[in-house]
């Protein structure tokens, strides 16, 4: 079942032109898969000098993984923490640029190992079978701060 961007914008905090992502075409409970061609918006909100560079490729990952864990946390009956992206490891980009791809993004993203918002994803985006980036991403709950 795909699942569509305004169904996505109810399991992320991003909204309007910054939810990047505009179909969920398959997930399970270890991964997930998306596609979107935002990348070719010249209104993308991550565009400088009206390019928008392959290290937004992380981006894309890691609201993949929020919609993951969106989903994964709706199966249970639950809604899932907010979160914040953390860290970047292991980072390959194997172009410069992402808006001059004519081809929908692949966004891939993988658990490794964590739980309800705590949670490391490997990250694959790729476009017309050749890959872009790869890399993990860490994902952290915010926590409430006491005054």
């Amino acid at each position: 079942m795909v699942i569509d961007r305004a169904v996505i914008e109810t399991l992320i905090p991003h909204s309007g032109a910054m939810c990047l992502l505009e179909e969920v075409i398959a997930w399970d409970d270890a991964a997930i898969h998306c596609v979107t061609s935002t990348h070719r918006d010249a209104q993308n909100p991550l565009r400088r000098d009206h390019q928008l560079s392959a290290v937004n490729a992380f981006e894309y990952g890691a609201q993949a993984a929020a919609i993951h864990g969106g989903l994964r946390a709706r199966a249970a009956g639950e809604t899932a923490p907010s979160c914040y992206l953390a860290a970047i490891r292991d980072a390959t980009l194997y172009v410069t640029r992402l808006d001059n791809l004519a081809e929908p993004l692949q966004v891939r993203a993988r658990i490794v190992f964590g739980e309800r918002g705590n949670t490391v994803y490997e990250c694959e985006v790729s476009a017309g079978g050749k890959p872009l980036a790869a890399g993990r991403v860490t994902i952290m709950a915010r926590t409430k701060r006491s005054t």
